[in-house]
């Protein structure tokens, strides 16, 4: 991921640089902020590749982005931007309607069409991630297109919870993926755009039945890894939160080589192999981490470890703080 930030700049150049950068990564926009803060600007980008879509994890402090329809005429790219509030919120103002956005909430821009941006001026800093990618990847027709851009998709309930789960994961996890993870992931994040764009729409019609199987599965990757400390993870659990039979969940992992216990006991098991090479985290005890995870019979834990690593906890830890001392 390479990031830029107004932290390398001086002080009364942030926001000049910072627009620039904007118009760059994005298309040329209006932006304006506090004029009292302006001078000490701060803002971050992050940025990474998925194939055609452009990932962005932005975190800035408070300003306005306006897509005038004269800079429209100047220059258009002619992409689309989906926005997922990551921390913060605002209001989009487009066609003479305002919303509110907040945690989790999605919204597809397109920068063909004008509209204003506004970042809740009383959180100090805000962060969304940010996708953008032609047109051609949605098969959804221009006027959906222009319907769904006047939407908000809440990030609260039904399948605009279960993909902004999984953007939100995509956004905590940017700067760990590899060259070879945005390319796998790149299909993926389309799918699921593709998907929660339509049911907004109610045009379920318009998804084949291999994207929405593939988003579905995403989205089911991403709440169980949201929610891999919970004892009471099951596959009754995951299915309900859903909409599927336990049946068709069954399903959906064995067509991929996989049980849902054995692949939700695998994610539990790499993070807390993970944390007991944290030299952070030497101090905690061996019992305390795997209950963090979901494990909570020590014993079961031990044996479930040492199957999978073919080392016992207690030993990888120690074989960890070897290494870092030599």
């Amino acid at each position: 991921m390479d990031v830029v930030s107004t932290a390398e700049v001086a002080e009364g150049e942030r926001f000049a640089f910072w627009r620039e950068v904007h118009s760059k990564l994005w298309a040329p926009y209006d932006l304006r902020c506090d004029p009292q803060v302006e001078s000490g600007f701060r803002a971050q980008v992050g940025v990474s590749e998925f194939g055609p879509v452009q990932a962005t994890l932005l975190t800035a402090m408070p300003h306005a982005v306006h897509r005038t329809p004269k800079l429209i005429r100047q220059s258009d790219p002619e992409v689309l931007k989906l926005v997922c509030i990551v921390r913060g919120g605002g209001t989009v103002t487009k066609d003479g309607q305002r919303a509110d956005m907040g945690f989790g909430d999605l919204m597809l821009h397109d920068t063909s069409q004008p509209y204003l941006a506004q970042m809740a001026p009383d959180v100090p800093v805000t962060r969304l991630l940010l996708l953008r990618f032609p047109r051609s990847l949605l098969p959804l027709p221009p006027r959906d297109l222009r319907r769904l851009s006047t939407l908000t998709i809440p990030g609260a309930h039904g399948i605009g919870a279960l993909s902004s789960q999984f953007l939100l994961q995509l956004a905590r996890h940017m700067h760990e993926l590899s060259p070879s993870d945005t390319a796998r992931l790149s299909t993926l994040t389309i799918d699921v755009l593709t998907t929660a764009l339509a049911d907004a729409l109610d045009a379920h019609s318009v998804v084949p039945p291999h994207t929405r199987r593939r988003a579905l599965m995403a989205q089911i990757h991403a709440f169980i890894r949201d929610n891999l400390g919970g004892p009471d993870l099951t596959p009754d659990v995951i299915a309900a939160a859903h909409h599927i039979s336990l049946r068709y969940l069954h399903k959906l992992f064995q067509q991929e080589g996989h049980t849902v216990a054995g692949w939700i006991r695998e994610r539990r098991l790499e993070q807390c192999r993970r944390d007991l090479a944290d030299p952070r985290l030497a101090t905690r005890p061996i019992h305390a981490i795997a209950t963090c995870w979901g494990f909570t019979s020590p014993a079961h834990f031990s044996q479930a470890f040492r199957n999978a690593y073919g080392i016992s906890p207690r030993q990888f830890r120690q074989q960890c703080t070897t290494v870092r001392a030599d």
